[in-house]
Order: structure tokens, then sequence, then C-alpha cells
């Protein structure tokens, strides 16, 4: 049998009302005890005096690019990295190679992980090979673990084909995943559309590409009473319609990213590729916007969009593509630029990084009570830090904030009772026979 325990922790879960200090007992993978005080013989003890205690991150929202783009990143370091980051569940889009949608594939992306540092759920695609013509097969795909659909990477241009995905996933107690992209108004743009994009004169994606297909999906989300989630929103128009149904009862969540609540679009006059994902940068009042849906509940959840690249792709900043990785900075930029300036409270940063997505995404997680899995984070709010890229787990390093001073440090990362991550300057206690 095998018993860690965590002590003198400052132990935070909104969702089980804890806010206290003191120790959680774990063994065989669960929660054993939660109190002020545990006593444990033969377990292994980690005294986190001056760290906090919180249910292991989830990320609904990430690429590994495992299978077919192994050179950028692989499920085992794409693990590595979540779990430097705090997370003990990720969620893998199917914009893979081949694509995510056979249960073949399903299954090679549920054995590689088996052995990986983070708990994977597959998101199967939408339709077969991302083309938006012909459903996958729902419900196979979902009997082998897929745990949502989306053709993330592409948007669904049928509405039709999107309405029978909605009704589809929700007859088998599923859900669909929407990237909100009007291809027609994109074009060729590679950043927001408006006066950088002037200035650099280079083509821009127009919002409202994103606003209309947001509002597509909660018309028919609305009309048919099934369930749509909203991926990486970025635009004041998208919060507004996302408020607005939010209200009227439709079935729609939403999340965004810590790049679209810190920075705007005058980053890409650096011309530096790492400022480049898709949706794009945009405004400071749409950066003011997200910040406000945050803070209100109407954004449900924060994620990574975590999105390797190679080095030599992101050489250029014409050609380069899009996406940044984010993973391992995740969680200290949302401290510094959330908690810290005052915008949520550090209990509503860890139900948005945790509890929200484990319940949108139907897991058993996201929760620190007995009986539980023992997926746990310690960190520190009080040491500063510098990113630094090179010091990645991840594969990649395409990221806009290496050199950026930041607040929040993940020290251990606990997946089913075993450290799965500690900060290199933690120094662990000797296993005590009795505490």
């Amino acid at each position: 049998m095998s018993k860690l325990l965590i002590k003198n922790a400052h132990i935070l879960d909104r969702s089980e009302g804890l806010d206290l200090t003191g120790d959680i007992l774990m063994e065989d993978g669960f929660i054993r005890s939660i109190d002020e005080s545990i006593e444990a013989e033969d377990a292994e003890v980690i005294d986190a005096t001056g760290l906090y205690a919180a249910p292991g991150f989830i990320d609904m929202h990430v690429h590994l690019r495992d299978p077919g783009y192994t050179q950028k990143e692989d499920i085992y370091s794409g693990c590595e990295a979540a779990a430097a980051g705090g997370f003990t569940g990720i969620a893998c889009m199917p914009n893979t190679s081949p694509v995510t949608d056979s249960i073949e594939i399903v299954n090679y992306i549920n054995n590689k992980s088996q052995n990986a540092k983070c708990k994977v759920y597959p998101v199967a695609s939408i339709t077969k090979e991302l083309y938006g013509i012909e459903l996958t097969d729902f419900e196979g795909l979902k009997g082998v673990g897929a745990i949502a659909f989306s053709d993330d990477g592409r948007p669904v241009e049928s509405a039709r084909i999107m309405q029978e995905a909605m009704e589809k996933a929700t007859q088998i107690g599923s859900f669909v995943i929407s990237h909100c992209e009007d291809m027609g108004i994109i074009s060729n743009g590679i950043v927001n559309k408006g006066m950088i994009s002037k200035i650099l004169n280079v083509p821009g994606m127009d919002r409202t590409s994103e606003d209309c297909v947001t509002a597509r999906e909660i018309a028919l989300a609305g009309a048919t009473d099934t369930r749509v989630h909203i991926a990486h929103v970025s635009t004041k128009g998208s919060v507004a319609l996302i408020m607005d149904a939010k209200r009227r009862g439709v079935h729609v969540t939403a999340e965004t990213c810590p790049h679209y609540f810190i920075l705007t679009e005058d980053e890409l006059l650096k011309r530096d590729a790492n400022y480049r994902m898709n949706p794009p940068l945009r405004t400071s009042e749409d950066r003011q916007a997200i910040l406000s849906a945050i803070a209100n509940g109407t954004i449900d959840c924060i994620v990574t969009d975590h999105a390797p690249h190679t080095r030599e792709e992101k050489a250029e900043f014409i050609t380069a593509p899009n996406g940044i990785v984010g993973l391992e900075t995740s969680f200290a930029l949302c401290y510094t630029y959330l908690v810290e300036r005052a915008v949520i409270p550090l209990q509503s940063l860890i139900y948005m990084m945790s509890t929200r997505p484990a319940q949108i995404l139907g897991l058993d997680a996201g929760k620190l009570r007995v009986g539980g899995v023992a997926d746990v984070v310690l960190f520190s709010t009080g040491e500063q830090w510098t990113i630094d890229a090179g010091q990645f787990k991840s594969r990649a390093s395409n990221t806009p904030f290496d050199g950026m001073k930041v607040s929040g440090r993940i020290k251990y990362t606990i997946l089913n009772g075993n450290i799965s991550y500690e900060d290199a300057g933690v120094q662990q206690e000797e296993t005590l026979e009795q505490f």
C-alpha cells in the first residue's frame, strides 16, 4: 500500500466548502482523510507549510499533436508539461494525423497515455477527417472513451451538420465543442482585422467571423434544447452573445485563454510569430470584456489551447502556423493577472481551472473529498519567478510570455496519490514511520 501525507497546507476547494490549514492523507490513489491534523504510519510526507492545496487542474482544450506531429509534441512530453503546470487531467483535440475520428485512434491515445504523468481525455472529431460533411460514429467513439466532440482547428461550416451533431451528442449524453470561425470571412487573415493589420499591411481576421458562428451555435442549441461549449472566446461580441444566451436558459458554456485577457493586438507590431494564434489577439476593449466575463461568470473556465510548434515553423512571422504553448505558464499567468489584480479571488480561479471544467466534461474530478480520487496540486502564491521557455518540459517553446515575471508557482502535482511533478527547488522530507 502506498500512502502520501500532505501536512500543514492551506486547503482550498470552493465546491467542497474547504478553506482551512490542515492535512490530506492519500492511500492507493484515493483521499482517505482531510483534517486539521492527521497521523499516519509508513506514509511519505510532504511538508506543505506555506503552500496551498487544491484539486488538480483540468485543461479541457489541449493539442498533443499525437499521432502524426510528434516532432512538435507527443502524449508523454505534453503530459510532462501538464504535470509541471499543476494539471492532472487534459482533454486533447482531434486535429491529429490521422484525425481522431475512429475507435482505433481513440484507443491509441488511451493506451499511450496509460503511463503518462497526466490523465488524457480524447476529444473525437465531429466529422470524418474534419471535412465537415459526414458525422463520425458518436456512439462508438464515446464507448471507447471520447469525452466530447469537436472539429477544433476548423469550424463545422454547415449549420445543418452542426445541428445534427448537437442532437446526436445530446442523445448519447455528450456534447460538442465549437471552434467558432466563419472561413469565408476569415479568408487568408493572419491577425485581427483592424488598425494593427493595416500598419503591418497583412490580411486580417474580422471579429465578425467569431461572432457570427457563436450566434449560430447559440441559436442551434436554444432551438434544439441541446448543449454547446464555445471554445477560446476572444471578442466582446461573443461575450455579449453568451451572456444573453445564459440569461435565456440556453445550455451554453464557454472558455477563454490567458493570452486573451493579458495581451492585445498591439503586440503584433513586434512581428514575432509567437504572438500569433487563432483566434487572434484582439483589442483592449475585447481584453476588458473577457476580464469582465471572467469576473461575472459568463466564461466558465480557463484553458490553454496548448498548441505546440517547432522553432523552425515559428521563425517567419507571415508564414508561421497559429498557436502557442501554455500548460506550464497558465496558473502563474492567471494568478498574476486575475487574483493579484483582484479580478477574481483565488477560490474562483481554482474553480475555473479545476472544478468547472470537470463538471462540463462530466468527470469525477476537480474536488478534494474523502473517498475521491487523489489528484492534488500544491502551489505557492508568494513566489515570484521569470518564465523561461528554455526550461519547459514541452518539446515546444512557442510562447509570447518568455521572460515575463509572474507570481504563483507549482510546487507539487499529485496524480492518483503519486507525485507526478516536483519543483526542482523543493526538498522533500524523508518518509516517516509515524508522523
